[in-house]
């Protein structure tokens, strides 16, 4: 998340951070809807949407040196054979269903390469599963590339660095 620490952040009364931030609150009230079709609408076909494996450093090592995996790293094709999946009687990990709740914070918008914005945002997920499995947070830092498209923003990429380098929740079959 300190990728963007040389540039300065745009003001908050910018119309641009503006967009990036009602696009965020957008974007996870549609997850925590399950609309997921509505939510892959979101997505530039260009999408890459990756969540490495989170490794504990000296402080004398890089962090993003030792990442040598991800839990996941997917593109458009992935995304919608996931969303797919979810549609069907074979999305076990998801039955019952989950009851999420994203709550958005920290967003901090930057300007990158021609018309992208780099956002900057913190995510905190309460899940809770059926009637006997103990409810579990996440708690992530996002850097997203929102591009503008004549039917809105489309995230062009996400990398989520969660802030556990163990995770405590069953499986990973929820969008961050």
């Amino acid at each position: 998340m300190s990728s963007q620490r040389a540039r300065a952040p745009l003001p908050y009364d910018d119309s641009r951070h503006q967009a990036a931030a009602q696009f965020l609150v957008e974007e996870a009230h549609l997850l925590d809807s399950a609309d997921f079709e509505g939510w892959l609408g979101l997505m530039d076909p260009q999408i890459r949407y990756r969540m490495p494996v989170r490794v504990t450093a000296v402080k004398a090592a890089d962090e993003a040196d030792v990442q040598t995996m991800d839990h996941f790293d997917e593109d458009w094709y992935s995304l919608q054979k996931r969303v797919q999946r979810f549609q069907t009687d074979y999305a076990w990990t998801e039955d019952p269903q989950s009851r999420i709740r994203h709550h958005i914070s920290n967003v901090r918008t930057f300007e990158g390469d021609g018309d992208e914005l780099i956002v900057e945002s913190a995510v905190l997920l309460y899940r809770s599963r059926g009637d006997r499995t103990a409810p579990s947070l996440l708690s992530a830092g996002r850097t997203d590339v929102l591009v503008p498209t004549p039917h809105g923003m489309r995230l062009r990429s996400r990398d989520i660095q969660i802030d556990e380098s163990v995770l405590r929740t069953q499986n990973l079959a929820i969008f961050l």
